[in-house]
This record gives structure tokens, C-alpha cells and sequence, in this order.
């Protein structure tokens, strides 16, 4: 055959020969480890956050504040963080919140690219503000690549939609890096800044993420067991049925993670901690079919742990876009008794 599709196909079923049972404990962490490395190396010596107000708005029931932090060597992240009113307890919840490919932060907590009032909801259905309404401090870092982080080159260029991605991603392969390695690292330098506020219960962290932001949360919840529960929405699916069967952002691609793993067993290192998993039953990107055979192999991964209690999912009527319906009380509820 002139084509390649015979030959990736046996390249795929020989790698999936070659996995291990991930239910055992030393190959889990096993996993963790190959993952980590697969990822790329973006430790360093930790540096001082030195965050930095940037703007501060009441919201009525909410406190909506922009902060800048260090991350890594040179970058600096924005972030917005939306804190209760009138709170009861002195120490509250909080959630990191990840925003998928769009124009960044601000479709999240309500606003437009230029920092208007949003009016329609989009498909992140303003997912950060429903979140603090629920009692909980809520935290939505810019994702480099995306809104106020795109690079310099692409600032002001095109719609506010694009995004920077492959021209970071493509740059940081070449020195053996990858660009959701770096949005985890950054994210989890976002965690150490939930801990150090005085509103937070550092032992009461979650994280919910959709479409790309989906990738980065379950990323980094399986990296960083400081987060106690996460949803994630619009990406559960398998790599073959979706990542691999149209083209996607280069985001989502680690170089050699298809040699030890699939997406559910890989999101299965989140086990035993509680995971929620949502979808939309016409989801383009991610197809319903892979979708339900995730959620099978992730309810067989907690159900092998004896921890089935601990794996929900919700199927919704719907496409690519956060739900909510039911994975935002879950989420409140988890983090409540943790």
C-alpha cells in the first residue's frame, strides 16, 4: 500500500501488546514516572511567587481579583481569582479552574477579550463564576499560549481566538520539552500560590478543567496529589478514537506516551482520589463512542481499588462544551469532606 494508515495502525496495536497491568502499585508509579519524564524536565529550584495585584473588581456576591505570579525562569502568569463574600468559614475550599482553546482566562470568570461584560456564555459557560457562587475561592490561571500570554508575534494578529500553541509547542519539542509539560509545571506553581492565602484550606484543593484545559487538569492531578478531586469535561476519551484520528492542537501530543499507555489508563493514575468524568453526547472532538469506553476502563481501575465510590460520570445531551449539570455539586461535595 502507497499509504501509511495500514502501517500506523500496527505501530499502535504493537505499542498496546506492550503495556503493563497499571493496577499494580509499583507499575503505577512506574507509569507516573515514565510520564513525568515523557512530559520533559521543567524543575528547577523554586523561586519566589512574588505576586502582584493587578486589578480588583466586586462582583456583589464575589470578590474578582487579577494577579501576576512567577512560574518558571522568566514567565509570569495572570491569574484570576474570584474569593466568596460574606463567607462563613475562615478558611474556604478552592478550585483551579482551566480554560480550553479560546481566547484565555476571561471566557471563564464572564468577560470578552477587551474585558467587557460577556454576554452569551460560550461553550465555557462562565464555569469559574458558577463555582465561587457555590461557596468555594476559585482560581483561573491564563494558560501560556492563550489570550494576554500568545506570543508577541501573534499579540493583536488575527482573532482572539487564535492561539500560540504549535509555534511553543513545535519549539519546545525540539529541546525535548512539551508544551502541556510546561502548562502542568505552571499550573502547579499555581497551587503553591492557593496555599499561601489566608481564604484557602490548603487541604481542600480541586480541579476541573475542560477541552484543553482538560488534558492540562488531568495532567496535573495526576502529578500532584495536593488536588483532592477533579472533573474533567470535554476530553475523556482514548487517544487512538480521538487524539490520533483528526488533527488536533500540538498541545496534545508527548513524544513516545502511546509506547506505555492509553488515555484511561493513564488518567487511571488519578485513582484513588475521586474523579468525575463529563461529556456531550455529540461531541465532535472527542467522539461519545471512545468517551464511554474511558469511562468503562476508569470505573474498572477505581472498581479494582475498591474505591468505585470515587468514580462518577455524567453523560449529557450536548457537544463540546462544560456541563455542570451535575459535576459542580460533585466537585463542592468532594471537597467538603476532604
Amino acid at each position: 500500500m502507497w499509504s501509511a494508515d495500514q502501517y500506523l495502525n500496527s505501530l499502535y496495536q504493537e505499542s498496546m501488546k506492550s503495556h503493563n497491568n497499571v493496577n499494580e502499585k509499583a507499575a503505577k508509579l512506574d507509569l507516573k514516572n515514565k510520564f513525568q519524564q515523557l512530559l520533559g524536565n521543567f524543575e528547577e529550584k523554586k523561586k519566589n511567587l512574588e505576586p502582584l495585584l493587578v486589578e480588583q473588581a466586586d462582583m456583589g456576591s464575589y470578590l474578582r481579583l487579577r494577579v501576576e505570579l512567577s512560574t518558571i525562569d522568566s514567565l509570569r502568569m495572570p491569574v484570576y481569582l474570584l474569593i466568596p463574600k460574606n463567607r462563613e468559614e475562615t478558611k474556604l475550599p478552592a478550585v483551579l479552574a482551566l480554560h480550553g482553546h479560546g481566547y484565555g482566562s476571561k471566557e471563564a470568570v464572564g468577560l470578552n477579550p477587551d474585558g467587557s461584560k460577556r454576554k452569551n456564555q460560550g461553550y465555557h459557560k462562565q464555569f469559574a463564576i458558577e463555582l465561587v457562587k457555590k461557596g468555594v475561592v476559585v482560581i483561573v490561571p491564563e494558560l501560556i499560549g492563550f489570550g494576554d500570554r500568545k506570543l508577541q508575534s501573534d499579540q493583536g494578529n488575527g482573532s482572539p481566538t487564535d492561539n500560540s500553541c504549535y509555534m511553543i509547542a513545535s519549539q519546545l519539542l525540539l529541546l525535548g520539552k512539551t508544551l502541556a509539560g510546561l502548562r502542568v509545571q505552571e499550573c502547579r506553581r499555581v497551587i503553591d500560590y492557593l496555599q499561601t492565602l489566608e481564604e484557602v484550606d490548603e487541604g481542600k484543593i480541586g480541579c476541573i478543567g475542560i477541552s484543553g484545559g482538560g488534558l492540562v487538569a488531568s495532567f496535573t492531578s495526576i502529578l500532584d496529589e495536593r488536588i483532592k478531586a477533579t472533573v474533567i469535561s470535554g476530553y475523556t476519551s482514548t487517544f487512538k478514537g480521538s487524539i490520533m484520528d483528526r488533527r488536533h492542537c500540538l498541545d496534545n501530543y508527548i513524544p513516545g506516551l502511546l509506547m506505555y499507555t492509553e488515555m484511561p489508563d493513564l488518567i487511571g493514575l488519578i485513582a484513588p482520589r475521586p474523579l468525575f468524568i463529563e461529556a456531550g453526547t455529540t461531541d465532535h472532538l472527542f467522539p461519545m463512542k471512545e468517551s464511554l469506553v474511558a469511562i468503562e476502563r476508569l470505573a474498572n481501575i477505581y472498581k479494582a481499588l475498591d474505591t468505585e465510590a470515587s468514580f462518577s460520570s455524567h453523560i449529557f445531551e450536548g457537544g463540546h462544551e462544560i456541563s455542570g449539570e451535575k459535576s459542580f455539586e460533585w466537585l463542592i461535595r468532594q471537597l467538603s469532606i476532604a
